[in-house]
C-alpha cells in the first residue's frame, strides 16, 4: 500500500499527518503505524495523526501514539493538523475540530502562530509536594531546580513504570520555575517511552500548576528543548482552569509518498 504523508513539527515535537478524508487509510493497523514512526526503519515522528472527515465539524483529529496505539489528547499534534489543514485548503477564521477528548477550537495569526483551546481542568490533586491533573492527557509535575542537569529519561520512567502508573501510563513533566511568567519543562512522554523535544499538553499542565495569579488572568511562557510556547488561562476563585490556550509554531517539514506492507 503507497501511503501520500506529510511531516510537520510543533517546538519538536513531530509528527506524522495523513489526509484520510477518501477514508482509504482506516485500516492501518497498530504495527503499521508502529512502523511509520520508527526513526531507522520508517519515516519518524512521535505520533501519526489521520485527519478525518466529521459532521459538524471542520475536521476530525485521531491521534496514535509512536508505539502505534491510538493516543489520548496531544497539543502540539492538535496544532500541528490545524495548520495542516490550512495547507490542504481548509481555511477559517476560527477552526472547529473534533478530538478524542472532545471539541477544540483554534486559530492562526499573521506570522503562522497557531493557538489551541485546550479543555477546562476542574481539578489538581497534590502528591508529596508533585502535581497530578488530566489536560487531555494524564500528567505528573514535579518541580525541578536543575532541569537542564537532569536525567529525564530515567527519573520520568521510574514515574512512568511506578505501581501507581504502570498499567495505565503517565506523561510525566519535570519544572523549573524561572520567574512569575517563565517556566521551563522537560517531558518523558509515555507511548514515545522517551523523552520528547516539546508536549503541548504536558506544557498545558506545567503553566497551570505554576500560575502567579491566584484568581484571574494568567499568561506563562514555557521553554522546552524544542522551543518557546506560551499559555494562557483564567483561575477561577474555586481553582478551576478555564479558557486554556496553547500557543506556539507549527511547522511542515516535508512531504512524501511510502510503501507499506498491506
Amino acid at each position: 500500500m503507497i501511503v501520500p504523508f506529510f511531516k510537520y513539527q510543533g517546538t519538536g515535537n513531530d509528527f506524522v499527518l495523513i489526509d484520510n478524508r477518501t477514508k482509504d487509510f482506516n485500516g492501518l493497523t497498530t504495527a503499521q503505524i508502529k512502523h511509520l514512526c520508527d526513526r531507522r526503519f520508517g519515516i519518524g515522528a512521535d505520533g501519526l495523526m489521520l485527519l478525518n472527515e466529521k459532521e459538524g465539524y471542520d475536521f476530525e483529529m485521531k491521534y496514535y501514539n509512536a508505539d502505534g496505539n491510538e493516543g489520548t489528547m496531544c497539543g502540539n499534534g492538535g496544532r500541528c493538523i490545524v495548520k495542516f489543514a490550512y495547507h490542504l485548503g481548509i481555511h477559517r477564521t476560527q477552526y472547529h475540530f473534533i478530538a478524542v477528548d472532545g471539541p477544540h477550537d483554534a486559530e492562526i495569526d499573521l506570522d503562522g502562530i497557531v493557538s489551541l483551546k485546550m479543555l477546562d481542568v476542574d481539578k489538581v490533586n497534590k502528591k508529596h509536594g508533585d502535581f497530578i491533573l488530566n489536560t487531555g492527557s494524564p500528567h505528573y509535575i514535579r518541580p525541578a531546580t536543575d532541569v537542564m542537569n537532569l536525567d529525564v529519561f530515567e527519573k520520568g520512567r521510574s514515574i512512568r513504570y511506578s505501581k501507581d502508573y504502570e498499567q495505565e501510563g503517565i506523561n510525566v513533566n519535570f519544572v523549573q520555575q524561572v520567574d512569575d511568567n517563565n517556566i521551563i519543562v522537560r517531558t518523558y512522554e509515555r507511548g514515545v517511552e522517551d523523552e520528547t523535544y516539546s508536549c503541548g499538553t504536558g506544557v498545558t499542565a506545567a503553566a497551570l500548576t505554576h500560575y502567579h495569579n491566584e484568581s484571574g488572568y494568567n499568561d506563562v511562557m514555557v521553554k522546552t528543548l524544542g522551543g518557546t510556547l506560551e499559555v494562557e488561562f483564567d483561575r477561577t476563585d474555586e481553582g478551576r482552569f478555564e479558557n486554556i490556550w496553547l500557543s506556539g509554531p507549527a511547522e511542515r517539514v516535508f512531504e512524501g509518498r511510502v510503501t507499506i506492507d498491506s
